[in-house]
């Protein structure tokens, strides 16, 4: 597909078909990939989406333990 360069103010930019930001599911904003001779679009998913497999993974292999004590020895607890 080749799409057209255009001017946005004092940058160029393009605009991508309707037909493709449903099909990628596209909304707001897509990451950009620099390679040598390449720009690579993708979506931005939701920041968190896939966070909870992850952490269940993590939980399993036993890779959810703190790694510094949540509280240290010096610290005092003053009663209000």
């Amino acid at each position: 597909m080749r799409l057209s360069v255009i001017s946005i103010g004092n940058s160029k930019g393009i605009r991508i078909p309707k037909a493709v930001l449903d099909k990628y599911q596209i909304k707001d904003s897509v990451d950009v990939e620099m390679r040598d001779d390449a720009l690579i679009l993708k979506p931005v998913r939701s920041p968190r989406e896939g966070w909870e497999e992850q952490f269940r993974q993590m939980h399993d292999n036993g890779d959810d333990r703190l790694l510094i004590p949540d509280v240290f020895d010096d610290e005092t607890w003053a009663e209000w």
